[in-house]
């Protein structure tokens, strides 16, 4: 059975990683057709505005997307796209694993957790305005609804991916109302869930203990601005942006999304590294329900990353994008499908 995605390759290397993880999905086997649309500085270009209807229309039809990295102006410039598709779309949950790599060499080698984050409010809802000139206030909004279902998310994934315990990161002891309101409706969902342990840590704490001893923890519960900063954090003891995959997931629709930035610098020359957006595809697979076409796809990257050691600039190879990506290629044509 077909199933249209649509496909966002963004800018900068975007369009690079995009058609580089698209030849991946197809040679993996899967029947995905694509419906391509512009978003950020191209789309701006062609139609005077980042984030056209036309990209909010497709995914609420499609249910899903795949997206490339889009450029973000730093202190002007139109909002934040990323911001704006999981506000439109109410994707209110951001899932990023962060999974050691085999053979890759770093400071830990037994790291395997996953971060969910509360995407829809916090610091993040972008109420800002100038108070009188020199002074700016931005305001920081947290609720209920939103802290109880991010965290029944947050439990519902446990169960279903087997974790076993769920640390919620906060700074209560500071926002007592804001992040203590967080903390209780974490308190709360974690009493319907015994059979997964719950725990919490203040934010600067956590942030320490992970860059000494990540392997103690499973799960990670955060709200949006702290979420941010430790999914980065978290990518960076795994080998870097250029290999964590990263969801956006709400009530029916999800997009799956590259979450390093667009590159420009490096954009058009053939050295992008294309791993982070193909292990989204991946995560996207299984959201689809094809999750032998997912591990198909899985084998055949780490194999070629692993036991063949091709790999782009940015982790210690020569390869090129087009290089990696056929190396990938001719390793699942290796494997007929259903092995």
């Amino acid at each position: 059975m077909t199933v249209t995605v649509t496909l966002l390759p963004g800018d900068g290397i975007g369009p690079e990683v995009a058609s580089a993880t698209v030849r991946v999905v197809e040679a993996a086997g899967a029947d995905i057709e694509w419906e391509s649309h512009l978003a950020g500085t191209e789309a701006m270009a062609v139609h005077g505005e980042p984030l056209p209807q036309e990209v909010l229309d497709s995914i609420r039809r499609n249910k899903v997307a795949l997206k490339g990295p889009v450029t973000t102006p730093v202190g002007k410039g139109f909002r934040s796209i990323n911001v704006g598709l999981r506000k439109e779309l109410e994707l209110y949950a951001n899932v990023r694993p962060c999974k050691s790599l085999p053979a890759f060499p770093g400071r830990f080698e037994d790291v395997d957790l996953v971060v969910v984050r509360e995407n829809t409010e916090g610091l993040y809802s972008g109420l800002e305005h100038e108070v009188v000139p020199g002074v700016m206030e931005s305001l920081k909004i947290i609720t209920r609804k939103a802290s109880i279902r991010i965290a029944e998310f947050a439990f519902q994934y446990a169960k279903k991916h087997n974790r076993k315990r769920i640390t919620a990161v906060h700074k209560a002891n500071i926002m007592k109302l804001s992040d203590g309101l967080f903390l209780d409706c974490f308190r709360e969902v974690a009493e319907d869930h015994p059979e997964i342990e719950a725990d919490d840590r203040i934010i600067d704490n956590l942030c320490m203990q992970m860059v000494i001893r990540p392997e103690e923890y499973d799960m990670l519960l955060l709200e949006n601005l702290y979420g941010d900063i430790v999914s980065d954090l978290c990518a960076g003891l795994v080998g870097g942006l250029g290999v964590a995959p990263g969801a956006n997931i709400g009530t029916e629709l999800a997009v799956f999304e590259a979450v390093h930035g667009s590159a420009p610098d490096i954009a058009g020359k053939g050295l992008a590294n294309p791993v982070a957006l193909m292990r989204s595809a991946i995560t996207m697979l299984r959201w689809l329900d094809m999750p032998e076409i997912a591990d198909r796809m899985g084998k055949a990257i780490r194999t070629v990353f692993v036991d063949q050691r091709i790999r782009t600039k940015d982790l210690g190879g020569d390869a090129s994008t087009s290089e990696f990506t056929e190396a990938v290629v001719r390793q699942l044509d290796k494997e007929p499908a259903g092995e």
